[in-house]
């Protein structure tokens, strides 16, 4: 086994990244954790559970860290799926103070059925009433759902900017294209079957899309890291709804590849946080949602993230009040609210999932009717090689 452990010098952080094979509670095996020690006072103990990876959550939890330095922080790392699962399992006797993920639909039934505390302090009163429910779920992000396209794409063919032009261009050149575009599987990602969900809602071409799309032989992928690996590599051409503050991380050290907000409408998912009911430690929690919430930090997610700040304070590249300015009544957010819980709808979801079925002329079973999620175990079997396995990345068929 692995063992867990972290390091404080004198007047910095020093932290471990550590992948453990069993812990006493029995997290499960290959979770990537970070661990702070307090370094001042009497260790006041705080524990995350997340669905965000180093390069995005480091920044913010060594802000925190030098802040709160009498703070014993312990992140876990965990994909949508096992953490929604997980805290479920703990509902009773929580382990987690503060539940952070992207799955935004799960994290609003997590607070629909009591599994979340009201925080109530002038930061969440403050608190743009479009990124909350209550005072239980926050939404701290704002990342656009985007495409990514090969730039030596624009020698044969011109690359959309639209999902209009995306449209357009699979339905006069789907022979060329014929396995070179890469979406979310929606029976296999949570994240694929939202924005399925909300392009249905918003578009009502979409499913000539999804058509096109099945004509095509469209790659299905289960994370925003596995279709941008692809178009790196050469495999794909132009990848689909793609997470934006992972495609703009990748693209900045890809020259190869070129991110596209859609013009014509984007999807805005936001990361939510709650702090459990009955949270072990929920002095600690509040201090962590209030300093998630704050204009510093904020600031710091547009700086040194690319995951967007909702502040509505705070201007310039990075933010909510940017992109707005920039794409108007296009920016898409997927509201919190009431409606998530109608994405997690038995019939909805088999209607939906029936028609990318008939789309890509699969003959894979489709999901049982008493399941409330999206299974990880099943998935719409394209004529292509298979796709890769879920990440830890972002919300995979929780």
């Amino acid at each position: 086994m692995s063992r867990l452990f972290a390091i404080a010098g004198a007047g910095h952080v020093v932290r471990r990244w550590v992948v453990i094979s069993l812990l006493t509670f029995a997290m499960p095996a290959g979770a990537a954790t970070l661990h702070y020690a307090a370094t001042t006072g009497a260790p006041q103990p705080l524990t995350l559970y997340g669905v965000l990876d180093p390069p995005q959550v480091e920044p913010l939890l060594d802000a925190f860290h030098r802040q709160h330095p009498d703070v014993a922080l312990t992140y876990y790392n965990l994909d949508s799926m096992t953490l929604h699962q997980r805290v479920l399992a703990e509902r009773e006797s929580p382990r987690a103070d503060v539940v952070l993920s992207p799955a935004m639909p799960w994290q609003y039934q997590l607070a629909n059925e009591g599994l979340s505390s009201p925080v109530t302090s002038a930061t969440t009163a403050n608190w743009p009433r479009w990124a909350r429910w209550r005072h239980e779920l926050f939404g701290f992000t704002f990342e656009p759902i985007v495409m990514v396209y090969r730039r030596d794409l624009a020698s044969r063919l011109a690359p959309p900017k639209s999902h209009a032009e995306l449209l357009s261009l699979l339905e006069a050149h789907g022979h060329e294209l014929d396995g070179r575009v890469v979406t979310y599987d929606p029976r296999r990602s949570g994240a694929g079957y939202t924005y399925a969900i909300e392009d249905a809602r918003i578009s009502a071409r979409y499913w000539d899309l999804v058509e096109a799309l099945g004509r095509s032989h469209a790659a299905l992928e289960t994370t925003t890291s596995a279709m941008l690996k692809g178009l790196s590599d050469g495999r794909y051409w132009i990848g689909y709804n793609l997470i934006g503050s992972y495609a703009q991380a990748y693209v900045e050290t890809h020259p190869e590849l070129a991110m596209v907000v859609p013009r014509d409408y984007a999807l805005v998912l936001q990361r939510l946080a709650l702090v459990s009911r009955n949270a072990p430690h929920p002095a600690t929690a509040r201090r962590f949602l209030d300093f998630l919430l704050s204009r510093s930090t904020q600031h710091l997610l547009a700086k040194q993230t690319t995951l967007g700040a909702v502040h509505p304070g705070i201007e310039g590249p990075g933010t909510a009040a940017s992109l707005r300015e920039r794409l108007g009544d296009a920016i898409r957010p997927v509201e919190i609210g009431p409606g998530l819980l109608a994405t997690l709808d038995t019939l909805k979801r088999q209607t939906l999932l029936e028609q990318w079925q008939q789309a890509f002329d699969s003959d894979s079973p489709l999901p049982a009717d008493d399941t409330d999620v999206v299974p990880s175990s099943t998935a719409i079997t394209p004529r292509f090689p298979a796709v890769s396995a879920p990440s830890s990345e972002e919300p995979s068929a929780p």
